[in-house]
């Protein structure tokens, strides 16, 4: 069977979303932050990718995109938890703000990260 390169967006967001949980494990062990990474899911089905601490929360989406529908989970975590911060990790090309919600491409995600701008 030949191996081929094309994935479907179901599988492209899952391995999106391990690569940015790698990267945050690895900040979190290279910084010796000790930051608790958890998920969120509510009963009807919200959730949210990341929860560091009871800070931030950042929910990852593999689209050039985001849509006030891909919203759902982190405006569900905000109403319930109040987070400091709000991030999406995305694919679109320029930052923006949707509301509180900070949207961002992934490259510039992970230079804040490692600059340590995300985690104080």
């Amino acid at each position: 069977m030949p191996v081929t390169a094309e994935w479907t967006p179901k599988q492209f967001g899952r391995a999106f979303e391990h690569f940015i949980h790698m990267e945050l494990q690895a900040y979190n062990h290279y910084s010796e932050k000790d930051m608790d990474i958890r998920y969120w899911r509510t009963k009807a089905g919200h959730e949210v990718d990341f929860i560091l601490g009871d800070e931030i929360c950042i929910e990852v989406k593999g689209t050039d995109l985001v849509k006030p529908s891909d919203l759902k989970g982190i405006v569900a975590f905000k109403e319930e938890c109040r987070p400091g911060r709000s991030i999406v990790v995305c694919n679109e090309k320029e930052p923006r703000l949707c509301g509180d919600i900070r949207i961002i491409p992934w490259r510039m995600f992970l230079e804040e990260l490692w600059n340590g701008d995300i985690v104080a």
